[in-house]
Protein backbone atom coordinates (compact mmCIF):
# COMPACT_ATOMS: atom_id res chain seq x y z
CA UNK A 1 0.00 0.00 0.00
CA UNK A 2 1.91 2.82 -1.30
CA UNK A 3 0.04 5.92 -0.11
CA UNK A 4 -2.51 7.05 2.52
CA UNK A 5 -4.98 9.73 3.26
CA UNK A 6 -6.12 10.93 6.04
CA UNK A 7 -9.82 12.52 7.11
CA UNK A 8 -10.57 14.34 10.32
CA UNK A 9 -14.38 14.32 11.25
CA UNK A 10 -16.28 17.51 11.10
CA UNK A 11 -19.85 16.42 12.16
CA UNK A 12 -18.66 14.46 15.15
CA UNK A 13 -15.08 13.40 16.94
CA UNK A 14 -13.41 11.11 14.60
CA UNK A 15 -11.16 10.09 11.86
CA UNK A 16 -10.34 8.00 8.77
CA UNK A 17 -7.04 6.69 8.32
CA UNK A 18 -6.88 4.56 4.41
CA UNK A 19 -3.95 2.74 2.65
CA UNK A 20 -3.81 2.06 -0.90
CA UNK A 21 -2.78 0.98 -4.27
CA UNK A 22 -4.75 2.39 -7.75
CA UNK A 23 -2.09 1.41 -9.72
CA UNK A 24 -4.73 -0.80 -11.41
CA UNK A 25 -8.28 0.09 -10.16
CA UNK A 26 -8.02 0.20 -6.51
CA UNK A 27 -6.36 -1.70 -3.17
CA UNK A 28 -7.51 -0.13 -0.01
CA UNK A 29 -7.50 -0.84 3.51
CA UNK A 30 -8.92 1.82 6.04
CA UNK A 31 -10.06 2.15 9.84
CA UNK A 32 -12.68 4.68 10.54
CA UNK A 33 -13.12 5.94 14.32
CA UNK A 34 -16.21 7.73 15.64
CA UNK A 35 -17.60 8.15 19.22
CA UNK A 36 -21.47 9.19 17.75
CA UNK A 37 -24.05 7.42 18.01
CA UNK A 38 -22.13 5.29 20.37
CA UNK A 39 -17.83 5.16 20.26
CA UNK A 40 -16.67 2.68 17.52
CA UNK A 41 -13.82 1.54 15.32
CA UNK A 42 -14.79 0.28 11.96
CA UNK A 43 -11.89 -1.47 9.73
CA UNK A 44 -12.36 -1.79 5.77
CA UNK A 45 -10.77 -3.66 3.16
CA UNK A 46 -11.39 -2.93 -0.52
CA UNK A 47 -10.86 -4.36 -3.73
CA UNK A 48 -12.19 -2.42 -7.16
CA UNK A 49 -11.18 -3.37 -10.46
CA UNK A 50 -9.77 -1.39 -13.37
CA UNK A 51 -12.81 0.04 -14.46
CA UNK A 52 -13.45 0.78 -10.87
CA UNK A 53 -16.60 -1.53 -10.33
CA UNK A 54 -16.71 -2.84 -6.71
CA UNK A 55 -15.15 -6.63 -6.58
CA UNK A 56 -14.84 -7.03 -3.09
CA UNK A 57 -15.45 -4.93 0.64
CA UNK A 58 -15.50 -6.48 4.17
CA UNK A 59 -16.10 -4.37 6.72
CA UNK A 60 -16.01 -5.03 10.73
CA UNK A 61 -17.02 -2.62 13.48
CA UNK A 62 -16.65 -3.24 17.01
CA UNK A 63 -17.41 -1.03 20.04
CA UNK A 64 -17.82 -2.14 24.26
CA UNK A 65 -19.62 -5.44 24.07
CA UNK A 66 -20.47 -5.87 20.70
CA UNK A 67 -18.46 -7.34 16.96
CA UNK A 68 -20.35 -7.02 13.72
CA UNK A 69 -18.87 -7.73 9.97
CA UNK A 70 -20.36 -8.07 6.49
CA UNK A 71 -19.04 -8.82 3.52
CA UNK A 72 -19.88 -8.23 0.28
CA UNK A 73 -18.77 -9.01 -3.44
CA UNK A 74 -20.38 -9.72 -7.08
CA UNK A 75 -21.71 -12.63 -7.96
CA UNK A 76 -22.99 -12.51 -11.46
CA UNK A 77 -25.80 -10.16 -11.56
CA UNK A 78 -26.78 -10.77 -7.81
CA UNK A 79 -24.39 -9.43 -4.49
CA UNK A 80 -23.42 -12.01 -2.02
CA UNK A 81 -23.56 -10.26 1.25
CA UNK A 82 -22.41 -12.32 4.19
CA UNK A 83 -22.75 -10.67 7.66
CA UNK A 84 -21.93 -12.11 11.40
CA UNK A 85 -22.22 -10.81 14.92
CA UNK A 86 -20.63 -11.26 18.37
CA UNK A 87 -22.20 -9.36 21.38
CA UNK A 88 -25.16 -7.30 21.17
CA UNK A 89 -25.02 -3.80 19.77
CA UNK A 90 -28.75 -2.60 19.83
CA UNK A 91 -28.40 -3.50 23.67
CA UNK A 92 -25.27 -0.96 23.90
CA UNK A 93 -27.35 1.75 21.66
CA UNK A 94 -30.82 1.27 24.00
CA UNK A 95 -27.96 1.36 26.68
CA UNK A 96 -26.75 4.92 25.23
CA UNK A 97 -30.47 6.41 24.82
CA UNK A 98 -30.44 5.01 20.97
CA UNK A 99 -32.60 3.27 19.21
CA UNK A 100 -31.67 -0.58 18.22
CA UNK A 101 -29.95 -0.59 14.85
CA UNK A 102 -31.31 -3.99 13.50
CA UNK A 103 -29.34 -6.98 12.18
CA UNK A 104 -25.70 -6.33 9.70
CA UNK A 105 -26.18 -7.23 6.13
CA UNK A 106 -29.07 -7.61 3.93
CA UNK A 107 -31.74 -10.51 3.93
CA UNK A 108 -32.51 -9.77 0.18
CA UNK A 109 -29.07 -9.16 -1.73
CA UNK A 110 -31.64 -8.70 -5.04
CA UNK A 111 -32.44 -5.40 -3.90
CA UNK A 112 -29.06 -4.98 -5.16
CA UNK A 113 -29.47 -5.10 -8.44
CA UNK A 114 -28.07 -2.69 -10.65
CA UNK A 115 -25.63 -1.70 -8.08
CA UNK A 116 -21.80 -1.56 -9.40
CA UNK A 117 -20.19 0.83 -6.08
CA UNK A 118 -20.27 0.53 -2.43
CA UNK A 119 -20.81 3.11 0.02
CA UNK A 120 -19.37 3.19 3.40
CA UNK A 121 -21.22 5.45 5.60
CA UNK A 122 -19.13 8.28 7.10
CA UNK A 123 -16.51 7.82 5.28
CA UNK A 124 -14.98 10.03 2.57
CA UNK A 125 -13.08 7.83 0.72
CA UNK A 126 -16.04 6.11 -1.13
CA UNK A 127 -17.30 8.78 -2.83
CA UNK A 128 -14.37 8.75 -5.18
CA UNK A 129 -15.03 4.99 -6.40
CA UNK A 130 -18.41 6.82 -8.88
CA UNK A 131 -16.11 9.77 -9.39
CA UNK A 132 -13.28 7.79 -10.76
CA UNK A 133 -15.87 5.50 -12.62
CA UNK A 134 -17.81 7.73 -13.95
CA UNK A 135 -14.86 9.54 -15.27
CA UNK A 136 -15.89 12.65 -13.18
CA UNK A 137 -12.52 12.88 -11.79
CA UNK A 138 -10.90 15.20 -15.14
CA UNK A 139 -13.76 16.81 -15.34
CA UNK A 140 -13.57 17.71 -11.63
CA UNK A 141 -9.89 18.77 -12.30
CA UNK A 142 -10.55 20.82 -15.84
CA UNK A 143 -13.09 21.16 -18.41
CA UNK A 144 -10.76 20.26 -21.26
CA UNK A 145 -9.72 17.01 -20.40
CA UNK A 146 -9.51 14.33 -22.88
CA UNK A 147 -12.60 11.98 -21.44
CA UNK A 148 -14.01 14.17 -19.09
CA UNK A 149 -17.76 14.19 -18.18
CA UNK A 150 -19.62 16.92 -19.33
CA UNK A 151 -19.87 19.41 -16.45
CA UNK A 152 -23.73 19.91 -15.34
CA UNK A 153 -24.70 16.18 -16.57
CA UNK A 154 -25.52 13.94 -13.80
CA UNK A 155 -25.09 10.55 -13.36
CA UNK A 156 -27.69 8.97 -11.38
CA UNK A 157 -26.46 5.44 -9.99
CA UNK A 158 -27.73 2.97 -7.23
CA UNK A 159 -24.69 1.70 -4.69
CA UNK A 160 -25.02 -0.85 -1.87
CA UNK A 161 -24.73 1.43 1.34
CA UNK A 162 -23.46 0.24 4.29
CA UNK A 163 -24.13 1.82 7.30
CA UNK A 164 -22.39 2.91 10.39
CA UNK A 165 -21.63 1.50 13.44
CA UNK A 166 -24.93 -1.12 12.42
CA UNK A 167 -23.01 -2.59 8.72
CA UNK A 168 -26.88 -2.59 7.62
CA UNK A 169 -26.70 -2.76 3.74
CA UNK A 170 -29.44 -0.86 2.00
CA UNK A 171 -29.82 0.12 -1.99
CA UNK A 172 -29.29 3.47 -2.63
CA UNK A 173 -30.28 5.88 -5.24
CA UNK A 174 -27.57 8.50 -5.41
CA UNK A 175 -26.47 11.50 -8.11
CA UNK A 176 -23.24 12.76 -8.89
CA UNK A 177 -22.63 16.05 -11.16
CA UNK A 178 -19.72 16.99 -12.14
CA UNK A 179 -19.46 21.21 -12.11
CA UNK A 180 -16.19 22.49 -12.82
CA UNK A 181 -12.60 22.32 -11.77
CA UNK A 182 -12.29 20.48 -8.33
CA UNK A 183 -16.22 20.28 -7.64
CA UNK A 184 -18.12 17.44 -7.78
CA UNK A 185 -21.89 17.44 -6.29
CA UNK A 186 -23.09 14.50 -4.56
CA UNK A 187 -27.07 14.48 -3.90
CA UNK A 188 -29.04 11.40 -2.17
CA UNK A 189 -32.78 11.60 -1.46
CA UNK A 190 -33.57 15.20 0.00
CA UNK A 191 -29.55 15.53 0.74
CA UNK A 192 -27.42 17.12 -1.54
CA UNK A 193 -23.39 18.96 -1.10
CA UNK A 194 -20.35 19.92 -2.96
CA UNK A 195 -17.57 17.95 -2.72
CA UNK A 196 -14.40 19.20 -2.86
CA UNK A 197 -11.52 16.52 -4.88
CA UNK A 198 -8.04 16.24 -6.22
CA UNK A 199 -7.01 15.64 -9.63
CA UNK A 200 -6.87 11.88 -8.62
CA UNK A 201 -10.92 12.27 -7.67
CA UNK A 202 -10.00 11.91 -4.06
CA UNK A 203 -11.67 13.78 -1.35
CA UNK A 204 -10.24 17.05 -0.07
CA UNK A 205 -13.66 18.43 1.69
CA UNK A 206 -17.05 16.98 2.72
CA UNK A 207 -18.66 19.53 4.03
CA UNK A 208 -20.54 18.47 7.18
CA UNK A 209 -18.85 15.58 7.47
CA UNK A 210 -14.85 15.22 6.90
CA UNK A 211 -12.21 17.50 5.84
CA UNK A 212 -8.88 15.77 4.41
CA UNK A 213 -5.40 16.57 6.82
CA UNK A 214 -1.67 16.73 5.30
CA UNK A 215 1.12 15.66 7.20
CA UNK A 216 3.04 18.93 9.10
Amino acid sequence: MPKSLFWARTDTAGSEHVMFDDGAGLGAQGVVLAVDPIPYTCRYRLTVGPDWATSRLEVEAEGAGWQRSVRLEPAGDRWRVTAAEQGDLDAALRAAGHPAAGLPGLDDPDRLAGAVDVDLGGSPLFNTLPVRRLGLAPAATTTSSPGAAEPGAAHRITVAWVQVPSLMVLPAEQVYTALGPGRVRFASETFSTELDVDPGGWVLRYPGLAERIAPR
